[in-house]
Order: structure tokens, then C-alpha cells, then sequence
């Protein structure tokens, strides 16, 4: 399975300023639909005393929202390949626009669930074409710094947008951070239509391309990394919130100034990333496991009784090294793959998605029968386990 640009005959090829406009829209689309993912994570204490829900059962609407998306990339990869992909990106940012803002009109919390069940339906399909769309439209030697990128658009969502989220929160209440969500997928989607290249699958993937990439024992080495890393990141990420408003050392103010210091760590770790994955891929993901690791453990030893200072230290290799792994494990995908880039990025976001459902799972479980402090040490030891998984391969690509 190939994408290709498909322009009329006698038209320009886009100019490089173009192509790497389209990348960065890209990134912004990336942020738009994983923002509207974990929106909830920075607005947990809120949801849940507005609704009368408690906040584990505010974190499973990221579960709920991540299984739907991960259900609906294969459904993409077996049945839309042949679609022609600026359009269809551009409608589905349209669609979590649609779910953002009737999140922001929802009564209870079940129209909560309803309206977020339609924006995972987008969010599957659309991760399952934009790593392939990237690659496509990039230059073939710049495939790590396009990833960077447009991946980057995960790392900015997951560890500044989610602090943006609880400071609109707190300033307007939780509605209003949907409402800006929504409105930021309007002009997301102007953008693309007015920047992205005309992109066509040249082919149907179907089921048997799948199977295929499945077969690949290096890409499911890749994947199982994967699902290690992120149920490690999302099962402790989820309730990053309840954890630094639990904290004695952290006053209320200072929860989104915590987490922003965790977003510019994670744009400084994204940065990095791009400059170094494309000639040393292993190492990179290699030490960002470790750092992930041994952060969080140092969170859960600590608990309660970390200062302030402890805290942001920890944050920021958090975030540093959360970036690098989402990066460096999706060019990995890309450059395993080859010609397979839609299926195989369509089965990684369905691994994404449903491991970032178990972590927020998992977590709920653990936060229910031990304490914040134990959930952050058991995503430590998952982050181990995903370094494990790594060892027998000498690089993914292999």
C-alpha cells in the first residue's frame, strides 16, 4: 500500500515552502484531535463534581474514547483506501469540531460519552492516514523530521494542551474549554483544505495487507514497545491532575503551571527527537524508556511528600522522554513499513489507542485498590517492561 500526491496533468508540483506547510498544518491537525482526546484529563476534578461522577469514571471516558478510535482506524484501513484522503481529513476535523461542541452543550454525562463517541470515530481515521500522508509528502531523506512534525502535534496535545484545557477550565468552567476545542477543529480544518496537496491511496488495503504488516516480527516488536509505553504514560497521565492536587507541596495555581513546565519539556524532548532519530533510532527510544521509567517511579516513591522542586524535575524528564518515545516509535513504524505505511500506521493506532485505553483502565483499578502513589510506581514498572521488549531486536527496522 503506497500514497501518492495526484495532481492534474499540467499542474504544478507544490514548492517545498508548500510541502512543509502542509507538514506543520499537519501538526496542527495532530494537536487539534488528540487535545480533543485528553481534554477530559485536565478537567477531571471539574467533569466530576459538575455531573456528581467521580473522577475514575471521568477518566474512562479517555478509555471509551480511545478503544472507539482504535476500532475505527482498521475499519479506515480495510474500507477507505481508495478515497481520496484531503477531503476526507478535512471532514473529519469538521466531525470533532461537531463532537467538541456538543460536548460543550452536554447536560449529563452520558450525553458526554454520546458526544465523545463521535469524535473517536474521526480520531481512528484519521490516525490511520496522516503518518502515511507525511511521509508521502515529504521528502524521503526528512522522513524524521516530518514525523517529528506532525507527531509533535501528540506530544504538544498530551502535555501542554491538557494544562491549557484546566486553565480554561478554571477560568470559565469545563464547557468552555470544549467550546475553544471546537472552534480551534474549525480553523484546523480551513487550513488543511487550504494547504494539503491532492493525496490518494493508490490502492484498497483490505484485510490481507494487514495480515501482512502482522506477519513483519520486527513491526510487531515495534508495537509491543508500544503498548508497554503508552499504557505506562496513560495510566499514570490520566490522573496526573487528582495526583498534583493531592500533593501537599502544590497549590491550586500552581497545577497548570506544573503541567505547562511538563508541555515545554515535552516540546524541547520533540525538538531533539527530530534531529537525532533519523541516524540514531534504537539509542533514542532506548534512554527515552529509561528516563519515563525512572521518573515515574520517582514520582510514586516520593508521593505526597515530594516538594515542589522534586516535582517539576520528575515532570519535565516525564515529558522530555514521553516525547521522544512518540516520535522515535512512530518513525520507527514508518521506516519498518516502507511501501506498507497505511496499514502498518493503521494497526499502530489501533495498538496506541487501545493501550491508552488499558493504561486509563488500569489505572482506575490501581488508584481504587492502592493510592496516586502506587499508580505512578506500577506505570514505572510497565515502563521497564516496555524496555524488555526492546532488547532482543537490534533496531526495529531490522
Amino acid at each position: 500500500m503506497s500514497i501518492s500526491s495526484c495532481l492534474p496533468q499540467g499542474a504544478r508540483t507544490p514548492s517545498g515552502r508548500r510541502i512543509w506547510l502542509a507538514v506543520v498544518v499537519l501538526g496542527i491537525a495532530t494537536f487539534a484531535i488528540v487535545i480533543t482526546e485528553f481534554a477530559p484529563i485536565g478537567l477531571l476534578s471539574q467533569i466530576a463534581d459538575n455531573l456528581g461522577v467521580s473522577r475514575a469514571a471521568v477518566g474512562l471516558t479517555v478509555t471509551l474514547y480511545a478503544w472507539i478510535g482504535a476500532a475505527s482506524a482498521l475499519v479506515c484501513a480495510v474500507l477507505l483506501g481508495r478515497l481520496p484522503i484531503r477531503p476526507l481529513l478535512i471532514v473529519l476535523m469538521l466531525v470533532l469540531a461537531a463532537s467538541n461542541a456538543l460536548a460543550m452543550l452536554s447536560p449529563s454525562f452520558a450525553a458526554l460519552l454520546a458526544a465523545r463517541a463521535l469524535g473517536a470515530v474521526a480520531h481512528g481515521f484519521f490516525w490511520a492516514m496522516v503518518a502515511a500522508v507525511a511521509g508521502r509528502i515529504a521528502p524521503p531523506h526528512r522522513l524524521g523530521l516530518a514525523t517529528s512534525i506532525v507527531f509533535g502535534g501528540i506530544t504538544v496535545a498530551t502535555v501542554l494542551g491538557v494544562p491549557l484545557a484546566n486553565l480554561i477550565g478554571q477560568a470559565q468552567g469545563w464547557p468552555a474549554a470544549f467550546g475553544a476545542i471546537a472552534v480551534l477543529c474549525l480553523v484546523t480544518a480551513l487550513l488543511l483544505s487550504t494547504v494539503l496537496p491532492t493525496v490518494r491511496a493508490d490502492a484498497a488495503v483490505g484485510g490481507a495487507a494487514l495480515a501482512a504488516v502482522l506477519s513483519n516480527a520486527a513491526l510487531r516488536r515495534v508495537y509491543a514497545v508500544a503498548a508497554f509505553t503508552v499504557i505506562a504514560h496513560f495510566g499514570a497521565f490520566t490522573f496526573v491532575e487528582a495526583f498534583l492536587k493531592d500533593a501537599p507541596a502544590v497549590a491550586a495555581p500552581m497545577i497548570a503551571v506544573l503541567l505547562f513546565s511538563f508541555g515545554a519539556a515535552g516540546i524541547l524532548g520533540n525538538v531533539l527527537t527530530g534531529a537525532l532519530v533519523d541516524r540514531f533510532m534504537i539509542p533514542t527510544i532506548v534512554i527515552g524508556l529509561a528516563a519515563m521509567g525512572l521518573a515515574l517511579i520517582g514520582l510514586g516513591w516520593g508521593g505526597a511528600q515530594l516538594g515542589l522542586t522534586a516535582l517539576f524535575v520528575l515532570l519535565i524528564v516525564w515529558g522530555v522522554a514521553f516525547a521522544v518515545l512518540m516520535v522515535g516509535l512512530q518513525a520507527a513504524v514508518l521506516r519498518t513499513a516502507g511501501a506498507a505505511a497505511m496499514p502498518a500506521s493503521a494497526i499502530y493506532t489501533a495498538v496506541f489507542n487501545t493501550a491508552s485505553g488499558v493504561g486509563a483502565v488500569l489505572g482506575a483499578w490501581v488508584l481504587s485498590a492502592s493510592s496516586l502513589a502506587g499508580l505512578m510506581l506500577s506505570a514505572g514498572g510497565v515502563a521497564i517492561l516496555a524496555l524488555l521488549a526492546l532488547v532482543p531486536s537490534r533496531r526495529p527496522g531490522a
